[in-house]
C-alpha cells in the first residue's frame, strides 16, 4: 500500500462516522496516481466539507506526499 493511499484511509477514517464504508482504491499510471475514494452516503458531506474546503485539503496534502514521488495525485470522490 502506497504512502498516499494510507494517508487518505487514515485521514477520511477519523473524519467521517461510518469507517467500515471508506474504500479507497489506486490507480498508478505513468506520472499520475489516481485515488478513488467511496464512502457511506451519510458521510459525504463531512468528506467534502463546506465548499469542499476539507475536500480541497485532502487534495493539498496528498500533492506534497507525491512530489516526493515525481508523480502527480489525483483524488476523485465517488459518488
Amino acid at each position: 500500500m502506497s504512502a498516499v493511499k494510507e494517508l487518505v484511509e487514515c485521514i477520511v477514517k477519523k473524519l467521517v462516522d461510518n469507517p467500515d464504508a471508506v474504500n479507497v482504491v489506486e490507480t498508478e499510471g505513468e506520472r499520475t496516481v489516481i485515488i478513488e475514494l467511496k464512502v457511506d452516503p451519510k458521510d459525504l458531506g463531512k468528506v467534502i466539507g463546506k465548499q469542499g474546503r476539507t475536500a480541497k485539503a485532502i487534495r493539498t496534502l496528498i500533492s506534497s506526499v507525491s512530489a516526493k514521488s515525481g508523480k502527480r495525485a489525483v483524488l476523485e470522490i465517488i459518488e
